[in-house]
């Protein structure tokens, strides 16, 4: 077939990019091999846009094992603990076909983690839809949280955490990211590098199918009026299946059989045998007769770029194939031997006893393109906003807006169809600044967290950068846990246009400055480009998933107030920030202005000393302060609980609703015993910590003397209203 520039574009390559592929095969390529180009080289998978923004973030650390570049990142948490996780977006199939979109980025995510050699324990998920008034966003919801749902509870993995957004920039590309978190021995980590020559290349899981095919290119392009179209390229998921991989990669990982072991994600069997073989600086010849397929008269083409789910590749060592087959049939999978490691260093393709393909390596990987592409810098206005010229809004009716608007209302609806306590090692569930995991038959735990801030990072994308690391830092800290490590998926409009990538660079900087300043380096991730349609770019919204260590569990923090009359501080400067505030947003529909500035010296600081104050068993509830401000932050602590607060006003106080609803960063709420008191006010006062002394809490009401009185009961009331009636 002659290879047209009609065929070229729908491989989602451009000309220049075919001149290279032809330099580098020194002649045309055939349809097999374009389409293995069009895979390898996409922005999915090869990074050619990001590449060289992310080399500047920290991914190293006594705690990290493994930083980017292997199927999940690995940290040390003692005792030959080690915990393996990564974040991934799924964000152009669950628009397109909700329900398999999201449930088979569930799936992948899985399998990225228990390919290295660990026990999935927790799932996590951000997921942020348009407006709650576009005709597509609720059958969006209902489709994505129910994929969510239904591939995690079959498969027997608890969805402790996340979080559910809605702004109008997703309205026409939503976003689905699922994290996945595994434990594993740290002596016994697999890795994707193949070694040897004449070593076995085994094909295990389900059947191969011409579901997925282009679904990596896919995900590398805008969408259009035409999106519907693409439904072809939506992989179809079996979460019972997939529980079966599992179960046979984890027995046969007990002994040494494996050398190498690689999940056919996106790009399918290209991507896990490309990758495989180029790590190795080996070649791999497939035989192409021999792969499962559950379809008749499958050609290598589809073979090569099928993306069916739950399949892997594995390189066994010599004589071991009798054995791991007998574990695989026993699960009732298959298991195939499909090919050989070559000292070719090349990818050979046959079929039919005919060479179909024949691909040096190094094309498709060291020699994948890497672009340097131009962006242009954020111009901030030096103009103030006029926030006095504004009608005046009451603390209560200001709340009243920020509780009962989509993105603060209780989410339990979304919740609620998640199994998270199965596996019965989910010491804290979801709803609170952290989930919590305890580490099976240990008295120790992880907690896990994911955010995000879409609007922070379109204002000004550097402090949005830095906010989002810092806001995981303390969701982490607020549960009693160290932080150790995070990983992120970067979701971006299209990467060609300066102002986006100004968006990516700058974000990447915010990141890499405050993972450097608080040893919290990033170990795994996504990048997720051209998030957009008909040129429309969806806001810059880089999410992080964050994990950290509470090394004695006996009953984990979390931000309920505990009792009456306890006292109630404040930890940190309040500054009166509402520029970009949901108070502003709900109440005016304003969304103009800059972020809140971050100071990571006392982000740090405060921290550290949140962290002592918990070890010392000092505190009762503690909350961080970010998104709505302190009002909300005390709402939240006092929704669903008999205590709520009865706070004075600050003297001398000019800005009251700038003071409760303003959104200045590093700061908490804690709750203390009165006996306790003078031992934090001096740990407090011995650190240069600022601190406030609110008030106390008291039974059934949350109250502002002066301001406003609400009993919890309407609060809870106020906070259910929206997803009760959507």
């Amino acid at each position: 077939m002659e290879i047209t520039k009609y065929i070229i574009e729908k491989h989602g390559l451009n000309l220049e990019e075919f001149k290279s592929i032809q330099k580098l095969l020194k002649r045309d390529p055939n349809l097999l091999e374009l389409g293995i180009f069009s895979a390898m080289w996409n922005e999915h998978c090869s990074y050619k846009s990001s590449r060289l923004h992310l080399k500047k973030l920290p991914t190293k650390g006594k705690q990290v094992i493994q930083g980017p570049g292997e199927n999940a990142g690995v940290i040390d948490i003692g005792d030959d603990d080690a915990i393996v996780f990564k974040i991934e977006s799924h964000n152009h199939p669950s628009y397109i076909e909700p329900y398999q979109g999201a449930a088979t980025g569930v799936g992948g995510i899985l399998r990225d983690v228990f390919t290295m050699g660990a026990r999935p324990i927790a799932l996590l998920n951000s997921i942020h839809f348009g407006s709650p008034s576009h005709p597509k966003t609720k059958t969006l919801l209902n489709g994505v949280v129910s994929g969510i749902g239904g591939y995690g509870n079959c498969i027997g993995i608890p969805t402790v955490a996340g979080e559910t957004k809605f702004n109008e920039t997703y309205n026409e590309n939503i976003l689905v990211n699922a994290m996945a978190v595994g434990h594993a021995q740290k002596s016994k980590i697999f890795y994707s590098k193949a070694k040897g020559i004449g070593k076995s290349v085994v094909y295990v899981g389900s059947k191969t199918g011409r579901d997925g095919i282009h679904g990596a290119s896919m995900a590398s392009a805008e969408f259009d009026d035409n999106s519907e179209e693409k439904k072809p390229t939506v992989q179809v998921g079996d979460p019972f299946t997939e529980k079966l991989l599992l179960e046979a990669c984890l027995e046969l990982m007990k002994d040494d059989s494996i050398i190498a072991i690689q999940d056919m994600g996106a790009a399918g069997l290209t991507s896990s045998s490309v990758e495989m073989a180029s790590k190795g600086s080996l070649g791999i010849e497939l035989e192409l007769d021999k792969v499962p397929c559950r379809e008749e008269n499958m050609t290598p083409y589809e073979m090569m770029l099928s993306e069916s789910q739950e399949r892997m590749l594995i390189i066994l060592e010599d004589g071991k194939e009798d054995h791991a087959r007998k574990i695989f049939e026993k699960w009732d999978l298959d298991f195939v031997v499909i090919g050989k490691t070559t000292n070719t260093k090349n990818l050979i393709m046959k079929f039919k006893n005919k060479i179909e393909g024949n691909i040096p390596l190094e094309a498709l990987a060291s020699k994948a393109p890497v672009y340097d592409r131009k962006w242009s810098k954020k111009k901030l206005s030096k103009k103030k906003m006029e926030l006095k010229t504004l009608k005046k809004v009451g603390l209560e009716e200001g709340l009243i807006k920020i509780l009962s608007s989509p993105n603060h209302s209780n989410k339990s609806w979304v919740t609620s169809q998640y199994d998270q306590m199965v596996m019965c090692d989910t010491a804290q569930r979801s709803g609170s600044d952290a989930a919590v995991i305890r580490i099976h038959k240990k008295n120790k735990a992880i907690a896990v967290s994911v955010d995000s801030s879409a609007n922070y990072c379109k204002s000004h994308p550097i402090t949005g950068g830095k906010q989002i690391v810092c806001e995981n830092w303390r969701n982490i800290i607020s549960v009693g846990a160290r932080p150790l490590a995070i990983t992120n998926c970067l979701n971006f409009g299209n990467p060609e246009n300066n102002e986006v990538m100004g968006e990516f660079a700058e974000c990447l900087d915010g990141i890499k400055e405050a993972c450097e300043f608080l040893n919290y380096p990033v170990v795994s991730g996504n990048v997720s480009f051209y998030n957009g349609t008909n040129k429309k770019n969806i806001f810059p919204t880089p999410v992080i998933g964050g994990v950290g260590l509470i090394k004695k569990l006996s009953k984990p923090m979390n931000h309920n107030f505990k009792g009456e009359k306890n006292i109630i501080l404040l930890i940190g400067k309040t500054f009166g920030h509402l520029e970009q505030s949901c108070f502003l947003k709900e109440n005016f529909s304003i969304v103009e202005g800059i972020p809140p500035e971050i100071n990571l010296v006392n982000e740090k600081n405060n921290g550290e000393i949140i962290l002592k104050l918990i070890d010392s068993g000092l505190l009762k509830a503690v909350h961080d302060v970010s998104s709505g401000g302190l009002l909300v932050a005390l709402s939240e602590m006092s929704i669903g609980t008999n205590f709520g607060i009865k706070i004075q006003k600050p003297k001398r106080l000019t800005n009251l609703i700038g003071y409760f609803f303003g959104e200045d960063q590093g700061r908490y709420v804690i709750e203390i015993d009165p006996s306790n008191l003078d031992k934090v006010v001096k740990l407090l006062n011995e650190n240069n910590v600022y601190h406030d002394n609110l008030g106390v809490t008291q039974k059934e009401f949350f109250e502002i003397e002066g301001e406003m009185k609400i009993s919890n009961k309407e609060l809870f009331k106020i906070n259910n209203h929206w997803y009760n009636n959507y």
